[in-house]
């Protein structure tokens, strides 16, 4: 890893660090990619009910299986090393899973969402505040370059005062993608029937909800809709979630944004926030180091222009390990558990960033179960964004 990968908000993890992997499917092969960009961070053994993939996943990577979560926990519980355990698991499995873990005293970095229900997500938030423990979840695409440099240029006031936000998280038509097709880096298949039967919202709001909650602070009220536009996807599906929501958001701060998601339209993950000065644009929150471009105003004779030609920006001292691939794949997944790891080495209050998830978690499924009749729904969790450690 070169020096200039481990500036600012990343720089190297201290040794001592190991993370335990449950779930292995899908996206921990996305998790085991990107954690070789922190050559400091261990990982002492994974864990899945499907002994087949675990078998596939362990050997492929090299790490160790455990043959129950309990075996897994005990394993990571010597050495003296900081722990964290990676929750990887389907969505409907996180609660127990992190439950489970937080009560065995071991801190949890849990894949979105934090939980399916927010009576189950306030229970695992409480019972983090009690031990004491870390509880963070996915995404961690705001700790990026791009959301990192927006962060930066909205507090240079590079387009003044900051006013409204658009924001589209719309991957095309998926239902008529070869989806069956698509396999993770040791065979593990993607997971259609989680996908469909969660719904696009919880999977993919939080990419973009996490960088405005960041940048603007909390939101104060969702008003939204949602429908199932396309039915049915697939044959084998339990049952059905919304393919498409729209949401304003209420910033405390007096910003509003516009959220879209769906699996029906066209791919567009593009992202401008206006300002009474001018426009930040970014076409792509799932590439790390996306461009972030300012398009300052200009009159030309009588009539008011975005500027054509807009300046790339980048925030000073701001650089991350960079895993080199594409699609979802170019984002580093390991930069919420470095993150949580750093913090928790530097003694760091653990509530800011259980607040942080929580509040994501009351925000996105405010959104996905809006239907078409929700109406204005207040928000009740409130969070002071967790600074990484430099």
């Amino acid at each position: 890893m070169s020096a200039s990968a481990t500036k600012g908000a990343n720089s190297p993890i201290a040794p001592g660090f190991s993370v335990a992997i449950v779930g292995t499917g899908f996206v921990a092969d996305l998790y085991m990619r990107s954690l070789q960009t922190f050559p400091e961070i261990r990982v002492v053994g994974a864990y899945d009910k499907d002994p087949k993939r675990l078998q596939a996943f362990c050997g492929h990577w090299g790490v160790a299986a455990a043959a129950s979560l309990d075996e897994l926990l005990s394993a990571a519980a010597g050495g003296g090393r900081t722990h964290l355990v990676l929750n990887l698991t389907n969505p409907g499995a996180h609660h127990a899973v992190s439950k489970s873990c937080l009560e065995r005293g071991f801190s949890v970095y849990s894949e979105k969402p934090l939980a399916m229900g927010m009576e189950e997500a306030r229970e695992l938030h409480a019972l983090a505040r009690a031990r004491g423990l870390f509880l963070a979840s996915a995404p961690c695409s705001h700790l990026s370059e791009s959301a990192q440099t927006l962060r930066w240029a909205v507090r240079e006031r590079l387009v003044g005062k900051p006013l409204l936000v658009y924001a589209e998280l719309d991957d095309d038509f998926i239902s008529q993608a070869p989806y069956r097709k698509w396999l993770s880096e040791s065979g593990a298949p993607w997971p259609y029937l989680d996908e469909f039967e969660v719904g696009c919202t919880v999977e993919h709001a939080g990419y973009y909800l996490t960088w405005l909650m960041m940048i603007l602070g909390p939101v104060d009220k969702v008003v939204a809709a949602s429908a199932e536009l396309v039915v049915p996807k697939c044959e084998g599906l339990a049952r059905s979630a919304p393919d498409f929501s729209t949401a304003v958001l209420f910033f405390r701060s007096g910003v509003v944004a516009r959220l879209t998601c769906s699996i029906v339209a066209p791919h567009s993950h593009g992202l401008r926030l206006v300002g009474d000065g001018g426009v930040l644009e970014i076409d792509e929150c799932w590439n790390n180091r996306a461009p972030v471009r300012l398009r300052k105003r200009m009159v030309i004779r009588r009539r008011l222009i975005n500027n054509p030609f807009a300046k790339t920006l980048r925030a000073p001292g701001v650089s991350q390990p960079r895993v080199g691939r594409r699609g979802a794949a170019s984002m580093n997944f390991a930069l919420g558990p470095a993150a949580v790891l750093k913090a928790m080495a530097r003694g760091a209050a653990p509530e800011p960033f259980a607040d942080f998830a929580l509040h994501l978690n009351e925000v996105t499924l405010a959104i996905q179960g809006a239907g078409d009749n929700a109406g204005s729904q207040q928000i009740h969790s409130d969070f002071v964004y967790p600074e990484v450690p430099a």
